[in-house]
């Protein structure tokens, strides 16, 4: 059964008691342009940012080293390695949410960065300090032309969360609707364009004095960063974005058990999202799920089937399911939240992906694979057949994709990605690799969830990428698939 959907999408609120926001109706086009500054450019603020970088790094992490001895007579077994990385964590939290995002990068990509420091940079997941109501107040009324007193009907100051760049108040519509704001931080852009430029420079010089900053391509990261950072910055392309992979989520009928949350676009600015309030617990608070009574691993797989629907069917997908961002509510659906990062594969990389999962969950036959990336025009000097190719593909790709999702490391996935590339010269977009950073998060609610649950084999995800396939094999093995 299809949940049920406002005629309007959320966009504007016929009868809308009370002063509505610039965006009423939907942002004007304009609005959803993306301002992508170039990156190279450095000057006297980004010169004094680099001092004060520089500054804060050294002394923290020189900090962080003194006490290493202390703590390791007080009977802690932390390495110097780990004192170093908490050093750089702590000059991370004090240097803002520029580099408190980039710390969010590197615990998210353990297989990539030293394990001391992509564990230490798990505190970078936490909340931040939040910016004075009175801050958040101001840019509302500023992007909304009223008083928050003449646009809702209750508004809480204390913010249910905060972010790097925004945090999200409480309030109630004149309506009676529960809702919430989420707002920019104030001169959040003009800092983290700042700080990217810094790093960007930064990362040059450390790609040429140490060579473990050139093999991780420090400054295609912060290229990533600057290109993710610049679009969440853009609060009506959000909206939209996240307006559309909720309709995306119900286009096959089914999906009733998974949502996000209504955008309300009478509410709405260049800086401000208001939208439906959830109420349910993070996907990581494994105590409360598992003794909620619910099936948490149908959970999990009707979350990961949505999720990947939106990546090889629909194109646009959630690209940070952290479990801040992936919820079970109150009354036992999945919700996907916060849509400040969003992904899209190129469709000949789409057809590649469904290709490998029809051969990983129907038929085995890799070789399909390879003819997809022999027509993107790699592999084109081998003298293997396309059998061949795939054999080699299968032998990759298979044992990730197809084992227990709980025993899958991010790590595995990359090298295997990379592994791709260098046998075929195929250059995976940047977002193939945030997708496997997002297998990455579900691998760790499985890992307690899900125990023993294989998603390359799993039909139940692939039902509405393969209707006929999936049908006819799952009557054949005489399963029935969940709704």
């Amino acid at each position: 059964m299809t949940p049920p959907v406002p005629a309007a999408s959320g966009r504007g609120l016929a009868g809308a008691p009370g002063p509505v926001g610039p965006y009423a109706g939907g942002p004007p086009p304009e609005a959803l342009v993306v301002d992508v500054p170039p990156l190279s450019r450095v000057g006297a603020a980004e010169l004094a940012r680099a001092l004060v970088i520089a500054f804060v790094l050294v002394v923290s992490v020189a900090w962080a080293v003194a006490r290493w001895p202390w703590r390791r007579l007080r009977g802690s077994d932390a390495t110097l390695a780990d004192a170093a990385s908490l050093g750089v964590v702590g000059a991370f939290m004090a240097l803002g949410p520029t580099f408190v995002k980039l710390g969010q990068l590197m615990a998210s990509s353990s297989g990539v960065f030293p394990a001391p420091l992509a564990d230490a940079c798990l505190r970078c997941l936490d909340d931040v300090p939040p910016v004075p109501a009175s801050a958040a107040r101001r840019v509302i009324e500023e992007d909304l032309g009223h008083p928050v007193e003449a646009m809702f009907a209750g508004f809480d100051d204390v913010p249910l969360s905060a972010a790097s760049v925004a945090q999200v108040h409480a309030c109630t519509l004149r309506d009676g609707r529960r809702a919430v704001v989420k707002v920019q931080r104030p001169g959040i852009r003009r800092r983290m364009l700042v700080d990217l430029h810094t790093a960007y420079a930064g990362a040059h010089l450390l790609e040429r004095l140490i060579e473990f900053f050139r093999v991780a391509n420090a400054t295609a990261i912060i290229r990533d960063l600057h290109q993710a950072t610049v679009g969440e910055l853009n609060s009506a392309l959000e909206a939209t974005r996240q307006e559309q992979l909720r309709a995306n989520l119900w286009a096959f009928g089914d999906n009733a058990q998974v949502t996000a949350p209504e955008v309300y676009w009478d509410y709405c600015g260049p800086r401000v999202i208001c939208m439906e309030r959830l109420s349910g617990v993070p996907l990581d608070q494994f105590d409360q799920l598992q003794g909620s009574g619910r099936d948490t691993t149908l959970l999990i797989r009707r979350g990961v089937k949505a999720w990947l629907e939106s990546i090889v069917v629909h194109g646009p997908f959630h690209g940070d399911v952290h479990a801040g961002n992936l919820w079970m509510l109150d009354d036992g659906r999945i919700a996907l939240l916060d849509f400040g990062i969003v992904g899209e594969l190129p469709e000949s990389w789409r057809a590649i992906l469904r290709d490998m999962f029809y051969a990983t969950a129907i038929d085995g036959d890799f070789a399909r694979v390879a003819v997809g990336i022999r027509a993107l025009g790699y592999a084109s000097d081998s003298s293997a057949s396309d059998g061949e190719v795939g054999v080699q593909l299968q032998a990759v790709l298979a044992p990730v994709l197809a084992g227990d999702l709980a025993a899958l490391r991010l790590s595995d996935l990359i090298m295997a990605l990379i592994e791709v590339g260098k046998q075929w010269g195929a250059a995976s977009p940047e977002e193939l690799v945030l997708f496997g950073k997002q297998l990455g998060y579900f691998e760790r609610y499985a890992a307690v969830l899900a125990p023993g649950w294989a998603l390359g084999s799993d039909l139940y995800l692939f039902r509405n990428i393969f209707p006929e396939a999936v049908a006819a094999k799952a009557a054949a093995a005489g399963v029935s698939l969940p709704d």
